[in-house]
């Protein structure tokens, strides 16, 4: 039997969701072991003055098993 645990994490990107996405996890798994998957909660763009999108940022679910 496994047990498995989720964390929430906030990422972000000046380029993308998907980096964002990526970056979050990458950092995520530098000090987690098994990492099973992950739901994005939310997405949210910071803009200028103009309404240019200037960065993307996720809050992700993040699932590991305990070992």
């Amino acid at each position: 039997m496994s047990v498995a645990k989720i964390i929430e994490i906030n990422a972000s990107s000046p380029t993308s969701v998907e980096d964002a996405v990526r970056s979050g996890l990458a950092k995520t798994a530098e000090t987690l072991n098994g990492i099973q998957g992950a739901w994005i909660n939310e997405i949210k763009v910071v803009t200028d003055a103009s309404g240019n999108i200037s960065e993307w940022r996720v809050n992700l679910r993040v699932t590991f098993v305990v070992e």
